[in-house]
């Protein structure tokens, strides 16, 4: 999967480490000026397709890895080698790794499902389309429903003029919303269970938010591409180059089974507690997560030795996009680590304001705050960890969160799996899904284009689902 741009800086500095392990800073201690890596990545992957698509293009992963450097550089002459290579160790092994090992493993299984034929691109397929892949995310996860349904979608409406909207729609809805009933749908849901959260306590407590966002969005969504279908495509100049076809068919059904397999192993991480953990310069990797990692690998191994050649052409499966996502979240992982560290020291942390905002002026948790507040933040960090750090703030404790303070939690899991659709970093099936259009030649909206459509589209929603839940 091409070269990987973060080894060597890895070794070098989990050596150095390797003496004593050195622990993070105490949040409290560290000024707002360590978080300017992170917003430099992030303003990165914003400005340069537009200001220098061709250099971003080809030097993405130099670009990710000099902001991870300097964030690592400045932090090891700072607080010595050993911090620095603690963190980028626990950075690694604890988040980055288990997280892209997922995702690998989903996009690789699901890429192997090849629908063959081909159905026209209308307003009513697109739809249940749509709402077919809302459906299969909380099941497979919102990784691996993108990733099986966005080919034989995009092949649909290959006539089409406008399809953006499609794209962009299938974003906020298959990649997003619909992963919010289970622990299988997105990944903060998952940090949620792994802490002692309930499997199908999301799905009690999420699913009239659910149903509500869903809906309304598969509504103007098919009001939408109706508009653009009698108004523009019925009159379409573009020639198909896959003609429509009524009989359709599905190559490579051993994925099928190898998605079970991967539903099994998530599950079995979460339930199967042997109390063994192995201490890496400092991070403690958990038996049951190594023994689920390995084996991931070992599905997405099997996949592409099990899975006919035939199923990945139709497919035009290719490495592209899942190697984007694995540099640019290599160095997303790396450089919110200060981030996450100066959060989680509350009100006694340069980013105090935060903290106050979603509490009352007896301390007590606002849940619409924490709604908003997780939402934002997803929208621009990694919402798995934002997650995670708002469900410490709100007292981390699993078994209080369930019950009393259940629309606190349910606040702040709605924030983080539905506001991760605002930008294209807010989710890393976003950036998966931009690839593969943009590969197909639809022309995606930039970094600011696509929020510009959340804006209009989601935040209204959002403020609506606030005030009627939360």
């Amino acid at each position: 999967m091409r070269r990987l741009v973060f080894c060597a800086p890895c070794a070098m500095l989990a050596l150095i480490a390797a003496p004593a392990a050195a622990a993070m800073p105490d949040g409290a201690t560290l000024p707002a000026t360590w978080s300017i890596p992170f917003v430099g990545i992030l303003l990165s992957i914003a400005m340069f397709p537009l200001v220098a698509p061709k250099l971003w293009h080809h030097h993405y992963g130099k670009i990710a890895a000099a902001w991870a450097i300097a964030f690592l550089a400045p932090f090891a002459l700072a607080f010595g080698f050993g911090a620095a290579g603690s963190v980028l160790v626990h950075a690694m092994l604890e988040e980055y790794v288990p997280f892209i090992v997922l995702l690998a493993s989903l996009y690789t299984v699901a890429g192997g499902i090849c629908v063959r034929g081909n159905l026209h691109g209308s307003a009513r397929l697109n739809t249940g389309l749509l709402a077919l892949g809302t459906a299969l995310a909380s099941v497979m996860g919102t990784t691996g429903a993108a990733m099986l349904l966005i080919r034989p979608l995009l092949r649909a409406n290959d006539n089409r003029k406008h399809v953006v909207h499609v794209v962009v729609f299938f974003i906020f809805l298959v990649a997003n919303a619909g992963g919010s009933l289970t622990p299988l749908g997105d990944p903060p849901l998952f940090l949620g269970f792994l802490n002692g959260v309930g499997f199908f306590w999301t799905t009690l407590h999420l699913a009239l938010p659910m149903l509500f966002v869903c809906a309304i969005l598969l509504a103007v969504f098919y009001a939408l591409d109706t508009y653009y279908w009698r108004r523009h495509d019925t009159r379409s100049t573009f020639l198909d180059p896959t003609p429509d076809s009524p009989q359709l068919g599905i190559d490579g059904k051993i994925n099928f089974a190898l998605l079970a397999v991967i539903v099994v192993l998530v599950l079995m991480s979460g339930v199967w507690k042997p109390a063994i953990a192995f201490d890496v310069f400092g991070t403690h990797v958990q038996l049951q997560n190594l023994v689920r990692d390995v084996l991931l690998v070992a599905v997405l191994l099997a996949s592409l030795v099990l899975t006919p050649k035939s199923a990945r052409a139709g497919n035009a499966f290719a490495w592209a996009p899942i190697a984007e996502v694995a540099k640019l979240f290599a160095a997303i992982f790396i450089t919110i680590a200060p981030v996450i560290t100066i959060l989680r020291a509350g009100e006694a942390g340069a980013f105090a304001g935060i903290v106050r905002a979603v509490s009352d002026a007896q301390g007590k948790p606002v849940d619409i705050a924490y709604f908003w507040a997780t939402g934002l933040l997803s929208s621009f960090l990694d919402n798995a960890p934002t997650y995670l750090v708002f469900f410490n703030l709100a007292g981390g404790d699993a078994r209080a969160l369930m019950t009393t303070d259940a629309t606190t939690l349910a606040a702040i899991s709605a924030g983080a799996v539905f506001m991760g659709a605002n930008t294209y970093i807010g989710n890393a099936p976003n950036f998966m899904v931009k690839a593969i259009a943009e590969s197909r030649g639809v022309r995606m909206p930039s970094f600011f284009g696509f929020m510009a459509w959340s804006g209009v589209i989601l935040l209204p929603l959002f403020a609506v689902m606030g005030w009627l839940f939360f």
